[in-house]
């Protein structure tokens, strides 16, 4: 499966888009719809002077890549679109490494499809604090789960 349109405009929406490069909530420096700045990124100062509206984008899709990947790997029960979309989007936020190592995948690959919103729900600090904006996250990705996301 692929992210669907929707699921990358919630993203962006969720993300914002950030044309200059800032700490994000755990400290760590982004840019664009939430594209974490590796260490060669930063070190040739790639993107100090910024970036523009396409280059965000560019940046998403190859940010959304291995996070559609490691679900599609990672995930052995059927799934909706929304539910895919919803996972991209915690993937993507929290690194395929601690998603395969989560009790979520473990309950979901049980076919307990009804515990994932709370494992959700878990998820939400950074620098072992609780961040209101990853709670907030958290939530729009389980409407999405659901299938009954509404914008605005």
């Amino acid at each position: 499966m692929k992210m669907s349109e929707t699921g990358l405009n919630l993203l962006k929406q969720w993300e914002g888009c950030r044309l200059e490069k800032y700490k994000d909530a755990g400290g760590k420096w982004t840019i664009g719809v939430g594209h974490l700045l590796t260490a060669r990124e930063l070190m040739g100062g790639k993107y100090d002077d910024g970036i523009t509206e396409a280059e965000a984008l560019e940046l998403l899709a190859a940010d959304v890549g291995p996070a559609e990947t490691a679900v599609n790997r990672l995930v052995k029960m059927p799934m909706t679109q929304c539910e895919f979309d919803a996972l991209c989007s915690f993937v993507l936020n929290v690194g395929a490494g601690a998603f395969q190592k989560s009790t979520l995948l473990k309950k979901l690959n049980r076919w307990d499809y009804v515990s994932v919103p709370d494992e959700l729900r878990k998820w939400v600090r950074a620098n072992g604090k609780r961040c209101q904006g990853l709670a907030n996250r958290r939530e729009k990705e389980i409407l999405l789960w659901k299938g009954c996301f509404r914008q605005g």
